[in-house]
C-alpha cells in the first residue's frame, strides 16, 4: 500500500498523509488532473466518488458525491486556492447538503497536495488543517484516517496501468 503516514497533530489541528508511488510525478498529478481518474480514488472503494465539477484552476469550484453502499450520497466541496503543475494543490475542503450546499456546522479544512520526487518515484504529501480541535476529533471519528488510507490506497492500481 502506498500510505507510509497518517499524523494527526492536535496542537497544529492537522492530519498529515505521507505517500510514495513508483511512478513519475506527472503521472500522480492526472490521478487529481483529470476528474475520471479522481472519481476511482476519490473516496474509499465502498464510497465511489462521482465528480460533477471540476475547475482545477485558482478560484474554481470542484464539486462531487460518494455513493456508499445503500445508495445514499454524500456530497463535498473544494474551492481551489492555488495550482501548481504538477507539484502543488491548495484548497479548502468542506462537507455539502444533498443540494449541494456547504453545510453549517460541519468541519471545513485548509489542504495542501505536494508531489515531490523520492527514491525514484514521487512523494505526495497531502495537510489538512482543521479551524478547531473539535473540527479535526470530527472527521477521525467519522472515519477519516482509514478513508483515507482506503482511497489513497487505490492509486497504486491505477498508476501501474
Amino acid at each position: 500500500m502506498s500510505v507510509t503516514s497518517i499524523d494527526k497533530d492536535f496542537d497544529e489541528l492537522t492530519l498529515t498523509v505521507i505517500a510514495d508511488f513508483a511512478a513519475p510525478i506527472e503521472s500522480v498529478w492526472q490521478l487529481w488532473a483529470d476528474p475520471r481518474l479522481l472519481e476511482r480514488w476519490w473516496g474509499p472503494p465502498m464510497y465511489p466518488a462521482t465528480v460533477e465539477v471540476h475547475e482545477l484552476r485558482a478560484g474554481g469550484d470542484v464539486t462531487y458525491y460518494m455513493t456508499g453502499p445503500e445508495g445514499d450520497r454524500h456530497r463535498g466541496w473544494w474551492r481551489i486556492t492555488a495550482v501548481e503543475p504538477p507539484e502543488t494543490l491548495e484548497l479548502i475542503d468542506g462537507f455539502a447538503d444533498q443540494n449541494g450546499t456547504p453545510m453549517e456546522g460541519m468541519p471545513v479544512s485548509t489542504m495542501t497536495m505536494r508531489l515531490s520526487e523520492y527514491q525514484g518515484g514521487t512523494r505526495m504529501e497531502t495537510r489538512a488543517r482543521y479551524e478547531s480541535r473539535e473540527q479535526l476529533e470530527q472527521v477521525l471519528a467519522m472515519g477519516m484516517e482509514e478513508g483515507l488510507r482506503l482511497a489513497i490506497g487505490q492509486m497504486d492500481a491505477l498508476l501501474a496501468g
